[in-house]
Parts: structure tokens; C-alpha cells; sequence
């Protein structure tokens, strides 16, 4: 895609160590999984493309960084997972989390959502609906009005097979139902506390903090007509960067549906502090 068609859009007015961890270890028993939970639906994906090359993505992490911390006291759960585009590198500072593999999921969107460019900040919400990145009135009404479905029930296994490593074991269901189109289950590895000191572009001189920001993304499934209750098990391979802190990092489940890239269920899993 020609540059033209990219905008920058302001605010509107070795370890052998096995460890097991799922959801219910990261939730006080007050706040198990329930019928009720079930009924209503779990957590909403937003997803923010961004760089570090944009002017205004910076607020626009800042809001997202504020929706991670509950800021706002939402009666849903966020699951966050920010995606770095590479289309801005060429101005004068080249994003060190930007990858040319995220350019091409939000091109993806773009053309799912049936937009005319690309621009950054953007969000987008249970890959059904999106605004830009730093309107909060237009962000959290997104999030209000996005469908709720039932989270996946996944244990998962952390294993280093090499300091360069990371392997993830998958084991549960995903009790959403796949209707005839079928769907891809993604396994996204995110970094968080994530601080840059700007030298040069449109951000020069300026220190940006980045959260929940998306080193991995791989599909460990894809499935059709699958039985919600039935159990899936299996095993991805990330690799790793340097500097990789197990400590800040996390793993989002999500099933997203083939073709029109609706997201039906997320589960957010945070790594054990010493893997």
C-alpha cells in the first residue's frame, strides 16, 4: 500500500521446569467463573495499532495503558493487546516493537471493516468495530456496545526449552460455538512496562511508555463446527528477544472467526514471574 494512503490521526474534538497456570490462579475466588459469567459473555479484545514514528500515538497508549490499569471501573473485562505498524519507520525513527507483520493484520482489518486507509492510532474492537486511537468517549462506547461471548477454559504449561525459548502447552475448551465459517485460534505473547527514549521523528526528545505490546502471535487451532465442551490440547514455540522478562509478559487466547475476523472469546494468561 502507497505511503499516501497511511495517516496519523489526531484526538478529536534453559530451564527444565514445568509451570501450570490458568485463569482461576489470577482470579479471587470471588471472582470464579460462573453461570452468570457463562451467560453474559467474558472479556472484549481491543486491539491498538500504533508507532512510535506517529505524533499522536503516544496519547493514545496512554489511554490504552489507563484502560489495563481499570481506570475507568468498566463492568467488563479488557483484554488488551497493542500491535506495532512498521509504515511509519521511514520518518525519521524506526519503531523498535514495529513489525511488518502487524501492518498487514491491521491491512486486514481495513478491508474486513471496509475502511479506505490506514492510519494510527487506531482501535479495534472485537475485530467487529473500530474508531481512532485517542478518542476516549468513542473507545470506551465501543467497548460498551461490543458482544460478549463465554471465555475459553484453557490450563496452560510453561516450558524454556532453550534460553531462547519459550514453549506454551494448551489444554481445555473453547465453550464458544463455531458456527459454519469456523475460526482460528490465536495465541499472542505481550510485553508490558516497555520504555523508549525517542531520538528522533515526530516523538524527538519525548519518553513513551508502552504496555501490552505484542512481540508473538501464532494460530495454534483452526477449527469448524467444533463442540464448545470438547478438549483441545496442544503445543506452540515462541522465540524469544532479548531482554525477555517473564515477569512483565503474558499470553492472550483468542478465537477469531474465518472470513470476517469477528473475535467469539479471549482468555488473558499471565507467565509466572520466574520462568
Amino acid at each position: 500500500m502507497a505511503r499516501g494512503l497511511f495517516a496519523c490521526f489526531p484526538k478529536r474534538a534453559s530451564s527444565a521446569a514445568t509451570i501450570d497456570v490458568t485463569n482461576s490462579e489470577l482470579r479471587s475466588s470471588k471472582e470464579e467463573l460462573n453461570a452468570e459469567e457463562l451467560k453474559t459473555g467474558g472479556g472484549v479484545i481491543i486491539e491498538l495499532f500504533s508507532s512510535q514514528g506517529c505524533a499522536t500515538s503516544p496519547e493514545a497508549e496512554l489511554l490504552f495503558s489507563r484502560l489495563g490499569r481499570g481506570d475507568f471501573k468498566l463492568d467488563v473485562e479488557v483484554v488488551l493487546l497493542g500491535y506495532h505498524v512498521d509504515y511509519w519507520d521511514f520518518n525519521g525513527w524506526k519503531d523498535p516493537f514495529g513489525s511488518s507483520q502487524w501492518t498487514v493484520r491491521q491491512k486486514m482489518y481495513v478491508e474486513s471493516l471496509n475502511l479506505d486507509t490506514m492510519f494510527t492510532p487506531q482501535v479495534v474492537v472485537q475485530g467487529r468495530s473500530h474508531c481512532i486511537g485517542n478518542d476516549e468517549d468513542g473507545l470506551l462506547a465501543s467497548i460498551a456496545g461490543a458482544p460478549r461471548y463465554p471465555p475459553p477454559a484453557f490450563q496452560a504449561t510453561f516450558q524454556r526449552p532453550t534460553p531462547e525459548s519459550l514453549q506454551v502447552s494448551l489444554k481445555g475448551s473453547l465453550r464458544a460455538k463455531l458456527d459454519g465459517q469456523g475460526a482460528n485460534i490465536m495465541v499472542a505473547l505481550y510485553e508490558s512496562g516497555l520504555v523508549t527514549n525517542c531520538k528522533n521523528g515526530d516523538n524527538k526528545g519525548r519518553v513513551i511508555a508502552n504496555d501490552f505490546v505484542v512481540r508473538k502471535l501464532s494460530k495454534i487451532w483452526s477449527l469448524k463446527n467444533h463442540s464448545p465442551k470438547k478438549t483441545l490440547t496442544g503445543t506452540i514455540d515462541f522465540e524469544l528477544w532479548e531482554g525477555f522478562n517473564s515477569a512483565k509478559c503474558g499470553i492472550v487466547v483468542f478465537v477469531q472467526q474465518h472470513g470476517t475476523h469477528h473475535i467469539f472469546g479471549s482468555q488473558r494468561i499471565q507467565l509466572p514471574a520466574e520462568l
